[in-house]
């Protein structure tokens, strides 16, 4: 497989746009078979649904995937994996849902972030099935006053929590509130989650 980058040093939590990404996804298209170097702040942005299909990210900069777009598709991440994420591995910002199949992550902030405070909300759903975690701080985090839901199974070694939720804000300006971990209506899991 070949390796992918922008041969720029990563930023940190900066916010970068479409200018920094590696590749850039329109609605319907699949990136397969890829590994996204260090040498980017941005990885992969998808503009509507998207496939993502043995893909990985040897360091994650700012976001490893973006899910951007008005839509309400499916964005389907099946196999690959990223290690060393400060922050979110998968940044969901459009609506829809997001499927993670078999994806393996170390060292990370968060696998999967529905967007805290997007000035547009959505209802988001997210279900992981297979998922390897290891060294995180959170696997899932969700907005449950939008009615977001998590659907997890596979296993996770040194995560400190597998789902949070967060009373989500339209108000960019603001940081979205955290209401608890655990299993709930909104984090389907049975705890403790197998250690991989």
């Amino acid at each position: 497989m070949k390796t992918y980058g922008r041969g720029v040093k990563c930023s940190g939590q900066k916010e970068g746009g479409d200018k920094d990404a590696v590749f850039i996804l329109e609605d319907g298209a699949t990136l397969k078979n890829a590994i996204i170097g260090a040498d980017q702040i941005e990885g992969v942005h998808c503009k509507g649904s998207c496939t993502i299909q043995n893909v990985w990210w040897t360091d994650v900069c700012e976001d490893a995937l973006s899910l951007k777009g008005s839509g309400s598709g499916t964005h389907r991440i099946i196999g690959g994996g990223a290690r060393n994420a400060d922050d979110k591995v998968i940044q969901h910002n459009s609506g829809g849902k997001v499927t993670i199949q078999d994806f393996t992550v170390q060292n990370f902030g968060k696998l999967y972030r529905a967007c805290g405070n997007c000035s547009k909300q959505f209802k988001r759903t997210v279900e992981i099935s297979g998922v390897k975690a290891s060294s995180g701080k959170a696997l899932v985090g969700i907005n449950s006053n939008y009615g977001d839901t998590a659907t997890i199974s596979g296993c996770a070694s040194s995560v400190k929590e597998i789902c949070v939720e967060y009373e989500g804000t339209d108000n960019n300006d603001k940081e979205p509130k955290k209401k608890g971990s655990g299993p709930s209506n909104a984090c389907k899991y049975t705890e403790p989650l197998a250690k991989c």
